[in-house]
């Protein structure tokens, strides 16, 4: 976004945007399903079941092939569907599309890269993901300098860089992988379908990809909503998404955790010490969080002035912004608080909350401030941080229900 905005036009911020939010929907569906396999991985190594991991991973593996043969396929067709759903600016449309297009030809390493997270996050590594991820981030940086700073490619180029670094990122992975010693058999005859694993993947990580995509179609709504304002709030609301995108990674790696530990951690009997981490989990992201939320509300303008040198556009990502400057506290407890949720099993009701959010606030929220006069875009993004504050009293109102669950309330720690 930073690049592309300083070596092009609103026009391309808008169609790397609005492109983005379509792609950012297709892989939190895959993060969410592949959170089933991180739950069962962990839960079976937790319980000492090294045969019987390596028959998840396999089962996985083959799952995952298949959805991403299916995911490039779809979105080939779909891109100019997806791009007028979207009610993208006319002087950005083509743009949007070719970009979707060009992201969705790299699904299959959308996939597998999130996969192997999903795997290695069950094991309780997230260095292999850091690693390779850093490198292939160092090479998209490289990339869109290249196609978009010097060959002038705009939203095109960026999406080009987008997908060789998430082939990059794989085949680091896979090179790491050979080279380590796993904590579970992985044979030939694993790489397979197995019904019944495949079902429980499915089953555990389906309606956190539901309730994902559900909440990522009503930043869809928002971002459609906010496209019918013109370029210039288009262009501001696509800068500030991508700021936020970067300030919620810290409280959302602390979800993934949540889940990696506390499946672990309820497969070997040790509920209470689930219980501790939630706590201390809340406790340093929200340190984390008041920082962030100071520098947000406060200091938006000087973040959204490095991704775009026009000052219409700047002004308008930092009215946005000061909206999710209050969410990063929040965010803070809900992260941590549905990823242990997610670690228990109890994804149906992860489920619900985020539908609840995303369809009973957000959505209705940020339509109603669109139609106030004057429009206001801060008004707007107010939406999320309400929608959070939803989800944070079911996950309170869920937790004294569930806290009753004979296998989080009975069982002794060894």
């Amino acid at each position: 976004m930073m690049i592309v905005g300083r070596f092009s036009h609103a026009a391309q911020v808008s169609a790397v945007s609005t492109g983005s939010w379509i792609m950012q929907t297709i892989t939190t569906a895959i993060v969410g399903l592949a959170m089933g396999t991180t739950i069962l991985l962990g839960r079976k190594i937790g319980e000492g079941q090294p045969e019987e991991a390596g028959r998840v991973v396999g089962a996985s593996i083959w799952l995952f092939a298949v959805i991403g043969a299916a995911v490039t396929v779809v979105m080939q067709l779909a891109a100019v569907p997806c791009t007028a759903l979207m009610q993208a600016p006319r002087e950005a449309f083509d743009s949007t599309a070719l970009y979707v297009k060009i992201c969705s030809a790299g699904s299959v390493f959308i996939v597998a890269y999130n996969v192997l997270g999903s795997i290695f996050r069950g094991l309780g590594d997230s260095r292999l993901p850091l690693v390779s991820v850093a490198i292939a981030c160092l090479v998209n940086i490289a990339g869109d300098l290249l196609l978009v700073g010097v060959f002038g490619m705009a939203a095109p180029g960026a999406a080009i860089a987008t997908v060789f670094a998430q082939a990059v990122s794989v085949v680091l992975s896979l090179v790491i992988i050979r080279r380590q010693k796993l904590p579970f058999a992985l044979e030939k005859k694993n790489l397979c379908f197995h019904r019944e694993l495949t079902g429980h993947i499915v089953k555990l990580g389906f309606p956190i990809a539901f309730q994902d995509v559900l909440v990522s179609i009503s930043f869809l709504a928002i971002s459609a909503i906010v496209n019918t304002l013109g370029v210039i709030p288009s262009a501001g609301v696509g800068v500030a998404e991508k700021l936020c995108g970067f300030v919620l990674l810290v409280p959302s790696a602390y979800g993934q955790a949540m889940s990696a530990f506390t499946a672990q951690n309820i497969g070997a009997g040790k509920p209470r010490r689930a219980k501790k981490a939630l706590a201390c989990g809340i406790l340093t992201s929200l340190g984390v969080g008041v920082f962030l939320a100071f520098f947000t509300f406060f200091h938006g303008d000087i973040l959204a002035g490095i991704f775009s040198g026009d000052r219409e556009v700047v002004e308008a990502a930092a009215d946005y912004l000061k909206a999710y400057g209050i969410d990063c506290l929040l965010v803070s407890f809900m992260f941590c608080m549905t990823g242990f949720f997610n670690g228990c099993g109890k994804t149906a009701f992860v489920m619900f909350q985020g539908i609840a959010g995303a369809f009973g606030v957000r959505i209705p929220v940020s339509y109603l401030m669109s139609r106030a006069v004057p429009v206001s875009l801060f008004g707007i993004g107010l939406a999320t941080p309400c929608s959070t504050l939803l989800q944070i009293l079911l996950c309170g109102i869920y937790m004294k229900a569930v806290s009753r669950d004979p296998v989080l309330a009975n069982q002794e720690e060894g």
